[in-house]
Order: structure tokens, then sequence, then C-alpha cells
């Protein structure tokens, strides 16, 4: 099963090589990791999507909270949480009907076309996972040149801040 961790870390150099670090040590897979100042800037946020059984993912917790320059970890449920991953595409254009086409697969799917060269159409789509993996689905089709994407992101629903959230881990499969 899969588990989205949020982090929240001091904002000093090699905190995030040091959490990924863990991760090898142990022997445990990272599906994606993102991490970014918040708005505090003395504090760093980081979104890991781990897999593994319930045992792993729990001992993936208790290790990160034993890390020096880790304020709070928390598991954020599909249901308690907010996600999203952003992508950015470029999609190969062979003709004007193409370009056409490839401009109104975006705009049902939300995303943004940010680039436009004459063989060459840079998109970016954010949302859920699934969205995404179906927006590079059907761009696929036309020929894709190259993908970036963020990794999920994610935040607790409603008004509480990661350093505020409760401590119990509820585990769900994704």
């Amino acid at each position: 099963m899969k588990e989205t961790i949020g982090i929240l870390v001091k904002n000093h150099p090699g905190v995030l090589s040091r959490i990924a670090g863990l991760f090898t040590r142990r022997g445990y897979n990272i599906v994606s990791i993102a991490a970014g100042t918040t708005e505090d800037p003395k504090y760093t946020r980081i979104t890991i999507v781990a897999e593994g059984d319930k045992r792993t993912l729990d001992q993936i917790v208790h290790q990160l909270n034993k890390q020096l320059d880790v304020i709070k970890v928390i598991v954020l449920g599909r249901d308690e949480s907010v996600r999203r991953e952003l992508a950015l595409l470029k999609i190969e254009i062979k003709s004007g009907m193409e370009r056409l086409e490839v401009m109104e697969i975006a705009n049902a799917f939300r995303a943004n076309i940010v680039d436009i060269g004459k063989k060459i159409i840079t998109a970016e789509v954010t949302g859920p996972t699934e969205k995404v993996n179906a927006f590079i689905s059907l761009m696929s089709e036309f020929g894709i040149k190259e993908i970036a994407r963020t990794g999920k992101i994610a935040l607790s629903r409603g008004p509480m801040s990661i350093r505020e959230e409760k401590e119990d881990i509820e585990w769900e499969e994704e």
C-alpha cells in the first residue's frame, strides 16, 4: 500500500538528504518526494509518498520522528487531505490540426499551455495523480518529448496546520 506522509522540518542544509538517506539505509521505497519552505522560512515541509505494508509504514513514521531536525510527522489520509501533483509536458505537434486537438484536450483538463513553438507545445497540468496520469495518457497519442513531475503534495483539510495535527495514525489502502 502507498501512504502520503507530511513532514515539517527545520530549514537547514542537508535535512532533505538526511530524510531521503533514512529511506535508503532502511530499504524503504519512496514513490515521490517534494519539499519547499513553509509560510515561516525557518521550516521546510516535505511530502513523501511511501510504499510498504502497515508495519513498514509504522516504522517509517517512527524513524522519521527520531530525526533531530524533524518537528512533526503526519499521515495525510485521502479523506482528510487535499492532494495535488503538477506535471509539465512537451508535446510534439505535426500539424495545425494536432495543435488544435492538443489545446482542446488541455482545455478540457483545465491544463495551461505555457509555451508554444512550431513543433512543440508545453502544457502544465495540476490535480490528483489520476487526472495527471489521464492527461499524460491522452497526450502520449501525439508524442511526448519530455515530462517533469513534482510528485504529490498534500495539506490536511480544515483550519489545522501540521504543527497542530493529531498524533494517531490511521493507514488506508491507496
